[in-house]
């Protein structure tokens, strides 16, 4: 049991060094969306992509260890949680102080990235309904009758048929 808990602590410490390196990538993700440059985001968003394969791989090797810790203590694993093996192995305080240490971490680390990630979020979502209102703009400019200068040729055009009331064309 015991290389199973150095080995569960070794994978949460990977796991929390790349959740450390995902931090900066995320937090200059924030300016990027700020300053609007998409060539920027694109590359920004390649690194983060990387980053959570590693994690995603990472996770499931710890979802193995604590499934091999449940069945070596005869429970269920989809219920064992690490703070419960941090309980179980009390009287290993040399384990239990580094297993517990390395999980607050990465908790901390995961409750800051999901509070960037998640302004990030209002950012480009403000963005979109700003895309979406200059749109609907200069649509609603682009066919107010009042806005716009016709003379005759203009008018002839009209009862052509060569208008589109449209922005974008549908058919496409």
């Amino acid at each position: 049991m015991a290389s199973l808990i150095d080995e569960l602590t070794e994978v949460l410490e990977k796991e929390l060094d790349r959740y450390r390196q995902l931090l900066p990538i995320t937090e200059s993700k924030t300016r990027i969306i700020i300053k609007n440059d998409l060539q920027a985001l694109s590359t920004v968003t390649g690194e983060e992509q990387n980053i959570t394969d590693d994690i995603l791989a990472l996770e499931k090797k710890r979802e193995q260890v604590v499934s091999n810790i449940a069945t070596v203590i005869n429970r269920p694993g989809a219920v064992l949680k690490v703070s419960d093996i941090v309980k179980m192995i009390d009287k290993q305080p040399k384990e239990r102080d580094r297993l517990s240490k390395v999980h607050d971490e990465l908790k901390d680390v995961v409750t800051r990235l999901q509070k960037v990630n998640s302004h990030n979020k209002e950012l480009i979502e403000q963005s979109l309904e700003l895309i979406e209102f200059n749109m609907n703009f200069i649509q609603s400019t682009r066919m107010s009758p009042g806005n716009n200068n016709y003379n005759k040729a203009a008018a002839s055009m009209l009862d052509a048929g060569n208008v589109r009331t449209g922005m974008f064309d549908a058919k496409q």
